[in-house]
């Protein structure tokens, strides 16, 4: 009798703490906006898992929390969202908080002279591209066979989460990633102005668009989810839409020259100009301020810049910093399945089917686009001065960008 007892309070005990379980997990994720309610053209990769699928063998802990979502995934399909009927909110003027932003100046012309480019079948071969060479044996790079689970929890701080939305975001610095974070706060509703969540991205200010604590990333997971921190990220990918945007890798390295070498930045000029105009302008007894080098003519040159990346010393003292880091090593092309990737040379055309794929369109639009002051033609009046060598030596170091993304090879810049 005694045994029949204990035996009835084991399961009602353990039946409690499941169900604690289930509510404290319900409260963290957000699985009442878990499901996918985006829907791309495009077809699945074998195995992709979609609203309604079944899903894969998975280990014992993913199928739990699997089976966990997919029931919810037919609970909440036919609940509707207020929010996607609200109107489209724009201002006609954009926030300029910042001498970056000023100096870039806004494009609000609305494009209508450019071809309509297919974005489909752009998309399919832009993804085609990607996966036959991270499938091609012979075309190797630093990283590239590592699997998801070998890829350390900071490196993946560059993957932004939405979980009202379905939608992660691999943020890559110098491609319009500013208004693209603020895309993602919008649609996360993540930060509220005077209690009330931002409806136009372009009424977000800079500092806050940046601040690590506004954004839900990957890198959180491990503080938020403990030892099932994996388990959730693999099922959000699967369950996801994944996108990224890219540029062609020089002018990207241009773009981030002028940023943060030809305008005052005091944290830049002190963890990264000192340094180099030390190793390579042979300067001693450098100001402190960034504006006291600049009035008294001390900047780094593009030329230095250069060096500093092809040194090798660099990378043992400390990873590139994200706005020179290459592509590969920021969003993991070939570990993550991206269901779009979108180029800033066709921002326009690509973000305004990207929200209309997300079915977001009628939420927001995204903000008219910086005027694109570092143009590909300028590669040549750039890298003039640059050593052939040290060209070559470049373009080894960002290969796989150029490869994976479909970007051609600058042969103008590596021959004589």
């Amino acid at each position: 009798m005694t045994k029949a007892r204990l035996l009835r309070l084991s399961v009602v005990l353990v039946s409690i703490f499941m169900i604690l379980l289930i509510i404290v997990y319900w409260d963290n994720v957000g699985t009442a906006h878990f499901y996918l309610h985006t829907s791309f053209s495009r077809p699945r990769s074998p195995g992709a898992i979609t609203a309604g699928e079944d899903w894969e063998a998975l280990p014992d802990v993913d199928e739990f929390f699997a089976k966990l979502l997919s029931s919810s995934l037919k609970q909440n399909s036919s609940i509707p969202r207020k929010t996607e009927q609200l109107p489209i909110q724009g201002s006609n003027k954009p926030v300029l908080s910042n001498l970056e932003e000023n100096v870039r100046g806004y494009d609000w012309s609305t494009h209508k002279d450019r071809n309509s480019l297919d974005q489909e079948k752009l998309q399919v071969e832009r993804q085609r591209t990607l996966r036959e060479f991270c499938a091609n044996s012979s075309f190797t790079f630093p990283t590239k066979e590592r699997s998801f689970d070998d890829i350390p929890n900071y490196e993946l701080n560059h993957l932004i989460v939405d979980d009202r939305h379905g939608v992660i975001y691999c943020y890559v610095p110098k491609v319009a990633c500013t208004n693209w974070k603020r895309v993602m706060i919008v649609l996360s509703e993540s930060l509220l102005d005077q209690g009330v969540p931002y409806r136009n991205p372009l009424d977000i200010p800079r500092e806050h668009v940046h601040n690590t604590s506004t954004h839900l990333t990957f890198n959180k997971f491990w503080r938020r989810y403990g030892k099932f921190s994996r388990h959730l990220m693999k099922i959000k990918l699967k369950k996801y839409t994944k996108f990224l945007f890219v540029r062609d890798p020089f002018v990207r390295l241009i773009s981030a020259f002028r940023s943060k070498f030809e305008l005052e930045n005091e944290d830049f000029y002190r963890r990264f100009a000192i340094p180099m105009l030390k190793l390579y302008s042979n300067h001693t007894n450098l100001p402190t301020s960034v504006s006291e080098a600049f009035g008294a003519g001390l900047k780094v040159s593009f030329s230095d810049f250069i060096q500093y990346l092809l040194d090798p010393r660099t990378e043992k003292m400390a990873p590139f910093n994200e706005h020179w880091r290459q592509v590969y090593r920021l969003c993991h092309p070939c570990q993550i399945d991206y269901d779009f990737i979108g180029k800033l040379e066709t921002l326009d055309e690509d973000a305004a089917y990207l929200l209309q794929l997300l079915k977001v369109d009628r939420l927001l639009r995204f903000p008219p686009s910086y005027r694109n002051r570092t143009a590909s033609s300028w590669e040549d009046n750039w890298f003039a001065k640059i050593p052939l060598a040290w060209r070559q030596q470049l373009y080894k170091l960002y290969e796989a960008d150029f490869v994976l993304f479909g970007y051609p090879k600058p042969e103008n810049l590596l021959k004589d």
